[in-house]
């Protein structure tokens, strides 16, 4: 009996100590539900890893005044460009996952893990929330090469090898990588000039400082209307109905070539999905207001939305290109 009773004991003490570790689990379980239920309830920082006026800053700047607008709480955009994304991304890794610290992308970003060796993340510690915009590139000269169409450019290329150059968002963007493809199916060699993004690139075009780049039309269509750039072709293999009036580099001889360009909204991995889940229904409303629609549209680009398309897209880009890279023999720069 007393053995009996010793461990009738034994187990009472053993069901109390786990019904007390439970109930000490329940209030952290609240909690988190009820701090994913109050999001945000403080600023919200906007990793933007380019420079200032680049495709990736200036959708990050529309999304972040309609999301404040929408959601109550600032959302500050930080500039943290250099090293085809890195630094950016390094710093938003070390955030806490906790949604208030996001991030907006290019498809350099999925491109970087096979340029830079031993990073201290995985493009798939961070977690898709919204698709921003899909576009093609366009390709964009210094109206003083005098360059009118493509079949210019590529003559003049031909001519002389190496003199032409290009600029890019950084070694292993997608302007560097569509010039590669460029380079490929032409068959022309040209002098590559990175920079640390989009904006940096498109102010050595207009200075003569570079020839030439594949921009998004957000980056430098105002540019091309005010004619000082000169649009030579669009990367999408039709045209679309912001560039409807423009030919597509397919059509001018090179059929097949195809690039396209989108800008996306991603949060380090083991961010509550409750607050993906809110995040992301704000995006997509964002994205049916009138006045961004209007700004991303009148460039011939074509805003997107909902996770489901932006963790679709991601699963095809971590296949795609590392045989691009390889292809391309991208270093880092």
């Amino acid at each position: 009996m007393n053995t009996i009773g010793r461990k009738r004991r034994e187990l009472v003490k053993a069901g109390a100590a786990l019904a007390g570790s439970a109930a000490l689990g329940l209030p952290s379980l609240a909690a988190a539900q009820s701090a994913a239920s109050s999001w945000p309830n403080r600023p919200v920082r906007v990793v933007v890893p380019f420079g200032a006026a680049g495709t990736a800053d200036i959708l990050a700047r529309i999304f972040a005044e309609q999301l404040s607008k929408q959601l109550g709480q600032p959302f500050v955009v930080e500039n943290r460009g250099g090293a085809g994304t890195t630094i950016g991304a390094a710093e938003v890794f070390k955030s806490p996952a906790d949604g208030y610290t996001v991030m907006v992308v290019t498809p350099t970003f999925s491109i970087a893990q096979y340029v830079y060796p031993d990073l201290p993340y995985h493009a798939k510690d961070f977690t898709p929330v919204a698709l921003l915009m899909t576009t093609p590139l366009i390709l964009v000269v210094n109206p003083k090469t005098g360059f009118k169409t493509v079949a210019d450019y590529i003559k003049a290329a031909k001519a002389k090898p190496g003199s032409i150059s290009f600029a890019s968002a950084g070694a292993g963007s997608t302007p560097h990588l569509a010039f590669e493809l460029l380079k490929t199916q032409a068959n022309i060699d040209l002098l590559h000039v990175p920079y640390k993004g989009g904006g940096e690139a498109v102010t050595s075009l207009l200075s003569g400082t570079t020839d030439s780049y594949f921009s998004a039309p957000i980056e430098s269509g105002q540019h091309v209307k005010a004619g000082k750039l000169t649009l030579l072709g669009a990367s999408s293999l039709k045209r679309t109905p912001g560039l409807a009036d423009y030919p597509t580099i397919s059509e001018s001889g090179l059929p097949g070539f195809e690039v396209t360009h989108y800008t996306s909204l991603l949060v380090k991995t083991g961010t509550p999905p409750e607050i993906i889940a809110k995040l992301s229904e704000n995006i997509v409303k964002a994205v049916q207001a009138p006045d961004v629609r209007e700004k991303i549209a009148q460039n011939g680009d074509v805003p997107l939305g909902t996770q489901a398309e932006a963790i679709e897209l991601y699963a095809k880009e971590y296949e795609r290109w590392p045989k691009a890279v390889k292809a391309a023999n991208v270093k880092p720069g």
